[in-house]
């Protein structure tokens, strides 16, 4: 199921994302333009994960949560992590060869949490693709962190609507 673009969208991370090559296996996620929402939680990384048992594409989105991204109790703020999610979603997809991020919508991402983010350890959204139609991409998904990913921060699905043909 890689590559499943229909047409619809071209992918076109390198004029708005710096998508450069990191060590094994990660690609840097980072807007160019530095004035935009995401560089609150950035620098992010994004790499292809194994696939599912049933073959659907996975991929990992991480960040590293420092003191800013903090509540007043020390763990990474809610709003921090649902963050990384949206953004995850379109960094999944687009790994897929599903979308050009920059131009599609959320249309709907249900959470829920079920652990702290724990601030100075990588945070990850681990996606992967449900189903991807011609105009909507349906997506599910863990943050984890630690070893093995043993802490579960939060579970979501979501759904992003692909970009109208110019």
């Amino acid at each position: 199921m890689q590559g499943m673009n229909d047409g619809i969208e071209e992918p076109k991370r390198r004029e708005n994302f710096s998508a450069e090559e990191l060590d094994g296996g990660w690609i840097s996620w980072n807007l160019k333009d530095k004035d935009r929402f995401n560089s609150f939680i950035e620098p992010l990384s994004v790499r292809s994960e194994r696939p599912t048992e049933d073959g659907r594409p996975r991929a990992r989105v991480r960040m590293l949560p420092e003191r800013r991204h903090s509540n007043l109790g020390d763990n990474v703020h809610g709003a921090v992590t649902l963050a990384l999610v949206d953004v995850g979603l379109f960094a999944a997809s687009h790994q897929f060869g599903s979308l050009d991020a920059g131009h599609s919508v959320t249309l709907d991402l249900s959470t829920q949490f079920v652990g702290a983010g724990r601030v100075g350890e990588p945070l990850d959204a681990i996606v992967e693709l449900v189903r991807e139609t011609g105009r909507l991409i349906f997506l599910r998904g863990l943050v984890v962190q630690g070893e093995g990913d043993s802490h579960i921060v939060l579970t979501f699905a979501g759904t992003i609507r692909k970009a109208s043909r110019k």
